[in-house]
């Protein structure tokens, strides 16, 4: 599920309007592909929305791009149903990425949501020795989409050769959680 809030107040979403049934799609595409179990929703907001999640779960008073906010519920056996968990992504830091790097604010959203399902398939770019970066490339690559946020950071490098930042700070929403793998990695699935 796509949900936009507030409806069509967020400036980006009328500059570059948002199909919500495609990127639905796409969603339930990613979180396969990324390897995550279920269904997720996706909250597309503004800065000001991000910045407050972001304080409340990970104590960063700033907005940033994508949130993912992993499933805490078991598996109940029988049960057809099943939350991968829930992303939240701000509209006004994808609309500057997006006219950064040259693309729509639907590609965009798109890197984003593919980024997010990967955090709640239990992948952690912080932590991982690049494993979540190779997977990222290889399913862009796979969906025709653009630079993903892992390369942008690992190729933005100032003249002095050491890397710099860039318009893209990512996490996932798992406060009060240990860093790394959400998941046993000998148990996901590779696409």
């Amino acid at each position: 599920m796509i949900l936009i809030e507030p409806p069509r107040s967020t400036i980006a979403a009328r500059r570059d309007p948002l199909n919500r049934r495609e990127l639905a799609r796409f969603a339930a595409l990613a979180v396969e592909a990324a390897g995550a179990r279920g269904s997720i929703s996706v909250l597309l907001t503004d800065d000001e929305r991000l910045r407050e999640l972001n304080r409340q779960f990970r104590r960063k008073n700033k907005p940033t791009d994508v949130l993912s906010f992993p499933s805490l519920e078991e598996e109940i056996p029988g049960s057809r149903r099943r939350r991968a968990g829930d992303l939240a992504i701000s509209l006004d830091t994808a609309a500057r990425q997006a006219e950064a790097f040259g693309h729509s604010l639907a590609d965009e959203v798109r890197v984003l949501i593919l980024h997010g399902a990967l955090h709640l398939a239990g992948y952690d770019h912080e932590a991982d020795n690049g494993e979540m970066a190779r997977l990222e490339q290889r399913l862009r690559k796979r969906f025709g989409l653009p630079a993903g946020l892992i390369d942008r950071v690992q190729r933005a490098a100032a003249p002095t050769g050491r890397p710099r930042k860039v318009a893209t700070s990512v996490g996932n929403g798992r406060a009060g959680l240990p860093k790394g793998p959400a998941k046993d990695p000998a148990k996901r699935r590779r696409a």
